[in-house]
């Protein structure tokens, strides 16, 4: 379970198989305060998530026994908790597959120790504020009701009709900045910056944004192809449709 007392006191596993990497990764996480594990390939890092119940893993992409693709599928299937993906391959392509596999973050080798603890944070408080906000009572206007859709962003929770929707704790806060600037157009680094940190430098950048609005869609639309809460503005980004009274 996450420590919400402190953001630092976090348990993070890194799987990856250059021992440099690991070693590099768990001094530095820890000089700041996380508890941090560490596993050298793809099986123990299953292995070990189910040990330590961490609440951020990074998973490298090119792993032994079993590769990030597969380790990233497993844990999505059981776990809503963040994942950040690292690769020496920087290709658009890569990256959206990483994605598309469930994972919230991507970032190339060799990358900035600095850099990458920054994006650890910004994924870590959105889980930390929203764990405060549990279990207290629920005001209306927390309540937002979308055709069939039904969005109770205090519970943390999406149902369509009586059936609760499973997000991940990214496309939660997502769909949370898209509801609540509703029938207002907000640009790609705009979204960028405000869910995962950092404005990008590349546009290539962006397509981090659009994969995860695509897989929103995929989940609380009736027809992805043709949606009708999360509208794209051409030129621009997305808006969740204007919501009536």
């Amino acid at each position: 379970m996450l420590l919400v007392d402190s953001q630092s006191k976090a348990k993070i596993l890194v799987v990856d198989d250059e021992p440099n990497i690991c070693h590099i990764l768990e001094t530095r996480l820890k000089m700041v305060g996380y508890e941090v594990s560490t596993a050298a390939d793809g099986l123990e890092g299953l292995k070990t998530f189910g040990e330590v119940n961490p609440d951020l893993v990074i998973l490298d992409l090119m792993l032994p026994q079993l590769d990030g693709y597969g380790v990233c599928e497993k844990l999505r299937s059981r776990t809503s908790i963040p994942i950040l993906m690292l690769s020496a391959i920087d290709e658009v392509s890569q990256k959206v597959a990483c994605l598309q596999m469930g994972a919230d973050d991507y970032m190339v080798k060799p990358f900035s120790p600095k850099e990458l603890i920054a994006r650890i944070g910004c994924l870590l408080r959105r889980r930390v504020g929203k764990a405060q906000d549990r279990g207290q009572d629920i005001p209306a206007s927390q309540l937002v009701i979308a055709g069939d859709l039904r969005i109770d962003s205090n519970r943390r929770k999406v149902f369509r009709g009586n059936e609760q929707i499973r997000l991940t704790e990214l496309e939660l806060s997502l769909l949370e900045v898209l509801v609540e600037n509703a029938g207002k157009p907000i640009d790609r680094n705009e979204i960028l910056k405000h869910i995962w940190g950092y404005t990008p430098e590349r546009l290539s950048e962006t397509r981090v944004v659009d994969v995860h609005i695509s897989r929103l869609r995929c989940k609380i639309e009736a027809d992805p192809e043709n949606p009708e809460l999360i509208l794209t503005c051409r030129g621009t980004g997305y808006m969740f449709q204007r919501l009536k009274g």
